[in-house]
């Protein structure tokens, strides 16, 4: 047995096949992964990573296993996929996913040539599991692939405590004891016991408040989106390809942005912290829907018009569309009465939360701050936007624009 100890969870036992699957390069390279990838430029001390997340995953789902009586192999292969669960990540956690699935067709937790191959797949062997059905875990299937990745998981009860602590904001504070507790199946589905509506409401606000606070705050989002830009430039102007790039750590990217000409520019603002503005920050009821549903390919045909018409180079505009809001959470099934219910049935707050995420949506156009009066000026003529609470003006100190004079 070896015992860690945690910022978050004090002491985590780990015994078994996860003793000998903490010192296999693929979990320790989760130790160079940082878990809230450009959130640090916002909160300094969110510097923590994905290797203790995922211990805090692994202990928490060896809680909810012995709360749902569950031992011997099977518990073996929860535990497993719940350390395992988050091998596949890039660098900077899910801030280049979206850029690498488009070149790859696989997402983070599609795991099974990592867990097949390597020193993984040997201690996997060694203690009788099989590979692809740890995989499969790790994607959510299965009755026990609920504990690992569904409404109810541990992942998500672990990375809201941690993403809390570690930023320093009291939103992401849950009962996670109490909810590992709770956890039953009734009819192959996980759910939580009686009286604990509360329960999981606590979950469902606790991550309607970090979204805006935390993983989507505004300077997080520019930063994530020079981010992605640089990678996409590394990928067109070397020959690294979207696999590797999957594979690799945060400090290798890091050291190839800076080494490549064509992405040296982003690379010294990200590490100056010398990042791009808000040229436009518009409502969902100021965007078009076939711009919120548009894809890669048109977003940047769109960033090019933008930049054509404010006479300035392509690089210094990006257009940030988030997807839709949703909420996971919702759909989290809760005893009530004897009868299993989904949260969205039971809880008030749940069409409150809705309109809250519905009405922090918001487009971003992000530009260099001495062209943000015209790369502004000419988002809303590209995009078609409802000018009205569509334009901010943020800039250097010692400018002198106001949004009254970016009207005119």
């Amino acid at each position: 047995m070896k015992v860690i100890k945690d910022s978050v969870h004090d002491h985590i036992q780990v015994n078994g096949v996860a003793r000998d699957l903490i010192d296999t390069p693929a979990l320790q390279r989760l130790r160079r992964i940082s878990q809230l990838g450009t959130v640090s430029l916002v909160y300094p001390s969110a510097n923590h990573t994905r290797f203790e997340h995922s211990l805090g995953v692994y202990h928490l789902a060896c809680n909810a296993l012995e709360g749902l009586a569950v031992e011997g192999q099977r518990a073996e292969r929860v535990q497993a996929a719940a350390l395992l669960h988050d091998v596949g990540h890039g660098p900077f956690s899910h801030n280049l996913e979206e850029l690498t699935y488009r070149r790859t067709g696989r997402y983070h937790d599609d795991v099974h040539d990592l867990l097949a191959d390597g020193e993984v797949g040997s201690v996997l062997r060694d203690h009788d599991l099989e590979p692809g059905t740890i995989a499969d875990l790790v994607a959510g299937e299965g009755r026990f692939g609920q504990i690992v990745s569904g409404e109810l998981d541990v992942d998500r009860m672990d990375y809201l405590v941690r993403d809390a602590h570690h930023t320093g904001v009291p939103y992401g504070t849950i009962d996670h004891g109490r909810l590992v507790r709770e956890l039953t199946f009734v009819d192959g589905e996980l759910v939580l016991g009686e009286g604990n509506v509360q329960s999981a409401e606590s979950l469902l606000v606790a991550r309607a408040l970090m979204n805006p606070t935390v993983y989507s705050h505004s300077v997080a989002r520019i930063g994530k989106a020079m981010l992605r830009r640089a990678a996409e430039r590394l990928l067109e102007s070397t020959d690294i390809d979207a696999d590797r790039l999957q594979r690799m750590d945060d400090s290798d990217v890091i050291a190839s942005l800076r080494a490549t000409e064509a992405t040296a520019e982003f690379s010294r603002r990200l590490d100056h912290r010398d990042l791009y503005k808000r040229a436009v920050w518009a409502e969902m009821d100021d965007v078009p829907g076939g711009i919120i549903e548009a894809d890669h390919r048109t977003i940047r045909e769109f960033e090019r018009d933008i930049a054509t018409t404010a006479d300035v180079d392509p690089d210094c505009v990006i257009l940030d569309v988030p997807s839709r809001p949703s909420m996971t959470e919702s759909t989290s099934r809760v005893v009530v009465n004897g009868e299993v219910r989904r949260l969205e049935q039971q809880s008030p707050l749940v069409g409150a939360l809705r309109a809250a995420q519905y009405s922090q949506w918001r487009l971003g156009v992000y530009t260099p701050p001495e062209f943000l009066e015209s790369v502004g000026r000419a988002a809303v003529s590209v995009l078609g936007l409802d000018i009205d609470g569509a334009l901010v003006t943020e800039v250097r100190d010692g400018l002198d624009a106001t949004l009254d004079q970016f009207m005119e």
